[in-house]
């Protein structure tokens, strides 16, 4: 299956003020969203940001909202994007059946929506350098479950550079500064 840019949105999953600093190398799981996020958005690929419990767990992280010339979010309670009904709505209303994931914790939250939006009849595409867990363990779990429900997973370079496809295209330059 190729993934055309045409064809594609993207869903930035929880990566909030009091998840974030628990995480698994967070450090690496920051830079690789920020560049998957700035990518995303050099080439026009629209993405929708969900928070999970903001009043509980924070806003979404600084650095990840200053990626955006216009934040905006979805509050959700629900661990899957896909039982909140207004979330899932916007998701199916933009009309592409390609839908790339990043955020936190890939066991829960992700793997939840990631496994919703596949049964809805969409293509999911986990982010696996883009996503994370408190430990390493619950991280290699929630791939394994995505081998087991046949999701897709990718890296943010392999999703640029394919989006791109090649190094005529406008964009190009772009994003291959950002992955460097």
């Amino acid at each position: 299956m190729r993934i055309l840019k045409e064809d594609i949105c993207g869903l930035v999953i929880d990566i909030q003020e009091r998840l974030f600093p628990v995480m698994h190398k967070k450090e690496e799981l920051l830079k690789h969203v920020q560049i998957l996020v700035n990518g995303l958005n050099e080439l026009s690929v629209p993405l929708t940001i969900t928070q999970q419990y903001t009043k509980g767990l924070g806003e979404t992280i600084e650095e990840v909202r200053s990626c955006f010339n216009e934040f905006s979010y979805f509050e959700k309670r629900d661990f899957s994007c896909c039982d909140d009904q207004e979330i899932f709505s916007h998701i199916k209303k933009q009309g592409f059946k390609n839908i790339v994931i990043c955020g936190i914790e890939a066991h829960v939250c992700v793997l939840q929506t990631a496994i919703d939006i596949k049964d809805a009849g969409l293509n999911p595409i986990v982010v696996v350098d883009c996503i994370s867990s408190r430990t390493p363990e619950n991280i290699e779990l929630a791939k394994e479950r995505f081998r087991h429900e046949n999701i897709m997973m990718a890296s943010y370079e392999s999703i640029l550079f394919e989006l791109t496809r090649s190094a005529a295209a406008i964009g190009f330059k772009a994003i291959s500064k950002l992955v460097k």
